[in-house]
């Protein structure tokens, strides 16, 4: 009985490892995020995010936006529009921490 609690627990440990959350961005990573999306995303989006090519990136534009959707688009961009996808410089953690952050008013970059 021993035997078999052990492997159950193994099996457990390796189920759950496998489907674990991403571990939360450092702030080094975060600070490159803030960049990128100031100074990449922002060049179509406008600096302050307000608006420009694309449209504005601010919390009253995205407060009625599904999160998923909005992390689908940075990730996949818009096909037949000028949004690029992000997926070759982004992860999954990375495009909702990023979408978390517009949703509440993006920090300035430091």
């Amino acid at each position: 009985m021993q035997t078999l609690t052990t492997a159950g627990t193994v099996i457990a440990m390796a189920f759950s490892s496998a489907f674990a959350a991403s571990p939360p961005l450092g702030p080094q990573r975060q600070n490159e995020l803030v960049h990128l999306v100031r100074q990449d995303c922002g060049s179509c989006h406008g600096m302050q995010l307000r608006g420009g090519l694309g449209p504005a990136l601010t919390p009253e534009t995205l407060k009625d936006k599904p999160a998923d959707s909005l992390v689908s688009t940075i990730l996949h961009g818009r096909p037949g529009t000028a949004m690029p996808p992000w997926k070759n410089l982004l992860s999954e953690s990375e495009a909702d921490w990023i979408v978390d952050k517009l949703q509440k008013g993006f920090p300035d970059a430091r």
